[in-house]
């Protein structure tokens, strides 16, 4: 994917002015602002972690297990599967045909065992990202609304879906807008300098354009 690199940065308006333009493939792509981030992702105590719920959603059908003993009361809530110990043994054997997994505070007992299979892929329930709750109904409720989680990358950059080429533009600008202000929101205690050093937004298949971040109030 050929990216864009130039210095000539974009409000937000006139970025997703310029992506509509952009050829488009025969799926609806998805979009993403990504940015590269001015702390040191070598110090733990400087990660960049959080959730945010989308205002248009995030035009993705997300598919949610929860891990817990009230099988019946989260799939009558919105799980498309539930369970605790013969899940957990389901996803030890390899079964990843989901996108958020949550757990109620008891079933963590168990669902730590699993936690080299869900970390590396970023599906391990935590109470930051509302994902270990015992109001599973609530949780499932803002995931499948469009909450979605970021976190940095060992390379100290992030990403965050915000939408589909098929959104308006104005939609895809007031996700940006809420995505981003939860990314500023996230800076790590005590941190000094500037936090978020660029933003690009792309989807799957078109180049980055740059955003001009001292126009969101990043830093």
């Amino acid at each position: 994917m050929e990216t864009i690199v130039s210095e000539e940065t974009s409000s937000l308006s006139d970025a997703f002015e310029k992506l509509s333009k952009f050829e488009k493939v025969n799926f609806d792509e998805t979009v993403e602002v990504s940015c590269a981030m001015g702390v040191d992702p070598k110090q733990s105590a400087q990660g960049v972690r959080g959730t945010v719920n989308l205002p248009h959603g995030s035009g993705k059908e997300v598919r949610v297990i929860v891990f817990t003993d009230n099988i019946d009361d989260a799939k009558e809530a919105g799980a498309d599967h539930a369970g605790l110990d013969e899940l957990i043994s389901k996803v030890k054997d390899g079964w990843m045909d989901f996108d958020v997994a949550i757990s109620t505070t008891e079933a963590m007992k168990s669902v730590r065992s699993i936690a080299r299979v869900l970390g590396p892929r970023g599906l391990m329930p935590t109470p930051k990202a509302g994902t270990v709750t015992d109001n599973v109904a609530e949780a499932i409720k803002l995931v499948k609304a469009g909450r979605v989680e970021f976190k940095m990358d060992k390379t100290g950059s992030l990403a965050v879906i915000i939408g589909k080429r098929s959104f308006a533009n104005e939609q895809l600008e007031e996700n940006t807008v809420a995505a981003l202000h939860a990314i500023s929101e996230s800076r790590p205690n005590g941190f000094k300098g500037k936090f978020v050093k660029t933003v690009f937004v792309s989807s799957t298949m078109s180049p980055s354009v740059k955003i001009n971040a001292s126009l969101v109030n990043l830093n």
